[in-house]
């Protein structure tokens, strides 16, 4: 049995588990996980091995999840998806007796690092090494309540103010040093890391917090031999992004200016209403394009794009987030075009499906020894997580290659290059 801890019980959060209870009584499709729907091919072509990758990688079984939540609000997770207002009554209430099951534990929550957030059902103590060891006895007393032979935790929750990596974040003494006076460099996303780590409990982060990408808690991973991953999970117009500028790379068109803006009304908006966290929330995705079209290597392609990202706040839109994006392009002998993408996305709808994925190859990673940073999951990530001194790859489908590659070798199977000059060498 496989216990999935979330940081949240909000619209991400219920969503996904009303839909994994929707997806078990057989009432719908796991549509959007690649773990479920998706498959992979094996050899050459000429094999025709394709099987679903939940049929070659021994993953947990949608029927072993066992779930529970930290949240600073109280309610439980029928009560705040009702709130949230993704799911239909239709998919909702088929689900509610196993929802009203789930009660948030009491959150280690800071209004100083998500401004627009209040919330009373909050852990007291002297020091953050309190709050986190807390979350350290949350985590044992929730594997042993819930008979869970392993656990994950993924982080659901809202975008912490923007913070830098310091001294405190250097090495593991500095960090717990740090967290005993209460330093402010240590956000709450961090406690809920180190007390996974220490808990040997594999951590994914899906907002673009600082949190494990610093080196205290990277070694820690590496020495707790437990698998990180991150962050911001990658659901709506950053996807679009990870399509279309791969595109105009490989047919080397240029890109004078790409200009992004999204409405979005759910609680992930009102975070965002405020600049610290949109400070956060835009250095994730204001990367993507330059480590994508590397502007280095072609300056008279990309090396003067004008690329704007807006994020607004507006209620009645609720958790169904429109994301517009106008991108001026320009082709043969300097001739100016233009794209204009409308994405009308719901924004928990897309994202939980990869907090499922990301629960289900955390732990496969965990099983298979995997330890420290996965960068094999990247296609789920706004801002992968990698190597120190090591640039991310943001391109959609070099991050898919990685992901099945890594399956792959997990499995003792040949690695796929595409290459297949095989198919027409004569003897």
């Amino acid at each position: 049995m496989l216990g999935v801890m979330l940081v949240g019980l909000g619209a991400v959060s219920t969503t996904f588990i009303a839909g994994v209870e929707n997806v078990r009584r057989g009432r719908h499709l796991p549509i959007g996980s690649l773990t479920q729907m998706g498959t992979i091919r094996l050899g050459k072509r000429t094999e025709r091995r394709v099987p679903r990758i939940r049929e070659f990688v021994p993953l947990a079984d949608l029927s072993d999840l066992v779930f529970t939540a930290w949240d600073p609000i109280p309610d439980d997770a029928y009560t705040a998806a009702r709130k949230a207002g993704v799911l239909e009554a239709r998919d909702l209430e088929p689900a509610a007796p196993f929802l009203k099951g789930i009660t948030p534990l009491s959150a280690a929550f800071d209004q100083s690092y998500v401004k627009r957030l209040q919330g009373t059902n909050v852990k007291r103590g002297k020091t953050k090494r309190d709050l986190a060891e807390q979350l350290r006895e949350d985590i044992r007393q929730f594997k042993q309540k819930s008979g869970a032979d392993r656990l994950v935790m993924v982080w659901c929750a809202s975008t912490e103010v923007f913070l830098t990596p310091g001294p405190a974040h250097q090495t593991l003494a500095a960090f717990e040093r740090a967290m005993e006076q209460n330093d402010p460099a240590i956000a709450p996303s961090m406690l809920y890391a180190w007390a996974a780590l220490q808990e040997g409990v594999p951590f994914a982060n899906g907002a673009p917090n600082l949190t494990v990408d610093i080196p205290a808690l990277e070694g820690l991973a590496d020495e707790r031999r437990v698998p990180i991953g991150g962050k911001d999970f990658k659901t709506g117009q950053t996807m679009m992004k990870t399509v279309l500028a791969p595109a105009f790379k490989a047919r080397m068109l240029g890109l004078a200016g790409w200009y992004s803006t999204n409405i979005l009304g759910n609680r992930d908006g009102e975070v965002l209403d405020d600049p610290e966290s949109f400070k956060t929330k835009e250095e994730s995705k204001l990367g993507v394009l330059e480590y994508i079209l590397q502007p280095e290597l072609y300056p008279e392609l990309y090396g003067k794009i004008y690329h704007k990202v807006r994020i607004n706040y507006y209620p009645p839109r609720g958790d169904n987030k429109e994301g517009w994006d106008n991108i001026d392009i320009f082709g043969w002998l300097g001739y100016p075009m233009q794209i204009k993408v409308d994405f009308l996305c719901r924004d928990s709808i897309l994202a939980a499906p990869i907090v499922l994925d990301l629960a289900l190859f955390g732990d496969l990673a965990q099983r298979a020894g995997l330890a420290g940073i996965q960068e094999w999951l990247s296609f789920y990530f706004k801002s992968p997580h990698t190597a120190r001194n090591l640039y991310p790859e943001h391109d959609l489908f070099i991050q898919q290659t990685k992901l099945k590659n890594t399956l792959r070798w997990l499995m003792g199977e040949a690695q796929i290059t595409h290459l297949g000059i095989e198919y027409y060498e004569t003897a």
